[in-house]
């Protein structure tokens, strides 16, 4: 495990309210909506009951990669200061309760996806949940600046675990969303790193800014935000979706490009004012929730 931070004794404020900061709420909330749109969009009709409980398994299981990540980070978490309130480093929970919550909510997680759906969505899920933990979390992040690249998988599954509760089968479609996430994970993240690169150096995290700079690491920007952009029309331009969502992600992806630019074309900022980035990173939540949210808009448009 990385080092950990010398823990202080446990406060007595530590309550649930610290294992659900374990799970990492914000980023859950795209996994869910994601994985929410791959299932409603999906052929065929599911249970509202099951439907839902589906969806949760989905929760439960980025919940459980978060906290085991976490667990994992607890030094690194230490070093930054966007993290260091965590209640890992802030030493609100112990190492142990986190392993132990972590582990644990994984594993009711797949159970209560084989229960709800079919053992073809529980073992996307499971695999979900390794890739987070084991190839990304444990393997890239601290070795390679590839690591956001590769690791964007992770959070490109949902949308096919959705969909596959619903059938029970992989289709192209599923796939384009999880590519879309895929090319939208790199700007996504790197807009961020950029503003917090100090951050990723002091806790020796070799993010691209950190080990190749601020120039290329601008270029990779614009250059993913393209594919992303090329992939976003993919299922319009092949028929698997109709005008509802061409001209959303056409409009989306034009002002994702658009900003992307602003960014890539940037020369190296020496100040803390990177608006452009900011913008980007803001920019490109709202992105993948409209994006996807078309899907949906256009999929119950058709029926």
């Amino acid at each position: 495990m990385a080092q950990s931070p010398t823990m202080s004794p446990l406060s007595s404020s530590a309550d649930w309210r610290d294992l659900y900061a374990l799970t990492k709420p914000r980023v859950m909330t795209l996994v869910v909506f994601t994985a929410l749109c791959g299932l409603l969009a999906a052929p065929g009709h599911m249970h509202p009951v099951l439907a839902f409980s589906s969806i949760l398994a989905i929760a439960l299981g980025g919940g459980a990669s978060g906290a085991l990540n976490q667990w994992y980070e607890a030094g690194i978490d230490a070093k930054m200061k966007r993290t260091q309130d965590r209640p890992l480093p802030a030493g609100r929970l112990d190492p142990r309760t986190a392993l132990q919550f972590g582990v644990g909510l994984a594993a009711f997680s797949v159970f209560l996806m084989w229960f709800a759906s079919n053992w073809h969505a529980a073992l996307w899920l499971t695999a979900s949940i390794l890739f987070y933990v084991f190839i990304y979390t444990i393997w890239l992040k601290p070795r390679t600046p590839q690591n956001i690249v590769i690791g964007g998988a992770a959070g490109a599954f949902p949308p096919i675990i959705g969909w596959v509760a619903v059938t029970g089968t992989l289709d192209v479609y599923p796939v384009l969303m999880f590519l879309l996430v895929f090319m939208w994970t790199p700007p996504h993240f790197w807009a961020l790193s950029l503003f917090v690169r100090m951050d990723y150096a002091a806790a020796d995290i070799p993010m691209m800014p950190v080990v190749a700079g601020e120039g290329p690491t601008r270029k990779q920007i614009l250059l993913y935000a393209i594919l992303m952009a090329l992939v976003a029309l993919a299922p319009w331009a092949l028929g698997y979706a109709g005008l509802i969502y061409g001209v959303v992600a056409s409009v989306m992806s034009l002002i994702f490009v658009a900003l992307s630019a602003h960014v890539g074309l940037r020369r190296t900022v020496t100040d803390d004012k990177m608006l452009p980035e900011k913008r980007l990173f803001a920019f490109s939540i709202l992105y993948l929730f409209l994006v996807f949210g078309a899907i949906v808009a256009d999929h119950w448009w058709k029926l």
